[in-house]
């Protein structure tokens, strides 16, 4: 046990050393494929529903695991779409169509993933009323730079500033830009993220062991 995201992201220390842009692909590749299985392999399918940085747990060589299913929720979701229930989880990583309406989907899941790449992008947390009006929430935040080219550098976390490929950085923020769409419709299956995710790991791998030896 290697603590949580919540803990290497948020509160760096010598238990838990910062993250680089590789650790970060990684994690983000596990807690993509752990989704996956959920909705496209468990049966019934199952919707995690407090997916956050705090349930992804690290082991010793920071492979992410996602926990804590006491929220969870058996869904029909491949034949009617959606369960109607009662909203719970976690403030800045509910899906709006949940948030408002309390319809739940798989869909409401890979918003929640969308967060997390977000904070994995960013160095940011979910919700912070300490910064500027127009930062408080990351999302709101971050959306509109997600797709401008010339903002995107700016929005990233200082601690792995320069470990990237602008091309991949493009890339990773395009699929978090894709999965906190407004609207659910419009967001990937989690299958699509993990198959966008596995070839921005396999270059940085290899590209990090012709780097270093």
């Amino acid at each position: 046990p290697n603590g949580n995201l919540q803990q290497h992201l948020h509160h760096p220390s010598n238990q838990h050393r910062p993250l680089d842009w590789g650790n970060r692909l990684i994690i983000a590749l596990d807690c993509a494929r752990g989704l996956e299985f959920l909705h496209e392999h468990a049966s019934p399918t199952v919707i995690h529903r407090d997916f956050k940085c705090s349930n992804i747990l690290l082991d010793e060589n920071l492979r992410a695991k996602v926990s804590n299913f006491g929220l969870a929720k058996m869904g029909s979701d491949k034949i009617n779409g959606q369960i109607l229930t009662r909203v719970l989880g976690t403030t800045g990583y509910l899906a709006p169509e949940y948030a408002s309406k309390g319809k739940l989907t798989t869909k409401s899941d890979v918003y929640s993933y969308g967060v997390v790449l977000l904070q994995l992008l960013t160095g940011r947390v979910p919700v912070d009323i300490k910064r500027p009006p127009g930062e408080h929430v990351l999302v709101s935040w971050a959306l509109p730079r997600l797709t401008n080219r010339e903002k995107i550098d700016e929005m990233v976390d200082p601690a792995i500033q320069g470990q990237y490929s602008k091309k991949d950085l493009i890339q990773v923020a395009a699929i978090a830009a894709m999965c906190v769409q407004p609207e659910a419709d419009y967001r990937p299956l989690m299958v699509d993220v993990v198959q966008s995710l596995i070839p921005l790991v396999k270059n940085f791998n290899s590209s990090a062991s012709t780097r270093f030896h």
